[in-house]
């Protein structure tokens, strides 16, 4: 999986293409100091999943999941399925998941995207994550002001 779209302040279509990368966990000391933090397989996201803090920039294929009663960085809101059989272009995914993941902005929070403080971004299939069967767009809403607690399901605006 691949790119994460971000709105625009003028329209809804996603700036830039640009890939999320997996947030650093922090590793274990040798001391019996701080434990990593939990990754899970990027393939196995499922709506409703919260994630930590990730870095733009890279491709991935796992992802720092966390409990959404805790502080995290982004919720799984949509999962859309592409139904083309060839790999259709990082245009063609980007275009269609900006628009689909905008459409189902405002049925998760309840409010419209374009008044809302919370903004949308999503994990799509590369070329080669599409040769090995992906097909999947993940939504993942996100306050641009930093880490919520809790989901943002019914959030309004």
């Amino acid at each position: 999986m691949s790119a994460a779209g971000r709105r625009s302040a003028a329209a809804p279509r996603a700036l830039g293409i640009v890939a999320i990368a997996a947030a650093l966990a922090l590793a274990g000391c040798a001391d019996g100091g701080e434990q990593e933090e939990p990754r899970g397989n990027v393939f196995s996201l499922e709506v409703g999943d919260c994630l930590g803090d990730a870095e733009l920039g890279a491709e991935l294929d796992s992802v720092v999941l966390l409990p959404c009663d805790e502080p995290h960085t982004s919720e799984i809101y949509a999962s859309i399925i592409v139904g083309d059989t060839e790999f259709p272009g990082l245009e063609a995914i980007t275009a269609e998941a900006d628009e689909r993941c905008l459409a189902e902005f405002e049925g998760f929070t309840g409010g419209a995207w374009a008044d809302s403080a919370y903004d949308f971004t999503y994990l799509h299939p590369t070329a080669g994550s599409w040769a090995n069967g992906d097909r999947e767009i993940l939504c993942q809403i996100y306050d641009p002001a930093g880490p919520t607690t809790g989901s943002l399901q019914g959030a309004g605006a």
